[in-house]
């Protein structure tokens, strides 16, 4: 099972303010254990929200474009990691064990990512076809 990790921003990291030498080379470290052990499909940090830009879609008109910055910095996504675990109880085990970022309270959210099997809707064609798609993006075909 695949799952997403996000982390949310905090004031400093909406500030610009990135983290500390010190946090750098402990999540490096936390990156480095999670790679050894085989489940870190990918991992970033995001760029301050006033860097940013949403698109919001009415259902009626044109789709309009809101630059950044985004208020409630609590509930901004600052990065994430993709993670495979055997279950969603790994991936909250290895998360228990990450840096906590400034010391600071904060909450990490974690989401399984859908396979084909999660959508109803789901062909054979189109399973195959998202298929291949991923190999392609990942370089793979």
């Amino acid at each position: 099972m695949r799952f997403m990790v996000i982390v949310k921003t905090n004031e400093d990291s909406e500030a610009g303010k990135g983290p500390s030498a010190e946090m750098l080379e402990e999540m490096a470290k936390f990156n480095e254990e999670m790679v050894k052990a085989g489940i870190l499909l990918a991992g970033e940090g995001l760029t301050p929200s006033s860097e940013g830009a949403r698109v919001v879609f009415s259902g009626t008109e044109e789709p309009k474009v809101v630059d950044g910055p985004f208020a409630e910095t609590k509930e901004l996504v600052g990065g994430f990691w993709i993670l495979q675990c055997r279950d969603r109880e790994e991936c909250i085990e290895w998360i228990k064990r990450m840096p906590n970022p400034g010391g600071r309270p904060g909450e990490i959210e974690i989401r399984r990512v859908a396979e084909a099997a999660d959508y109803e809707n789901m062909t054979p064609e189109l399973e195959a076809l998202e298929g291949r798609l991923r190999a392609q993006s990942a370089g793979q075909a």
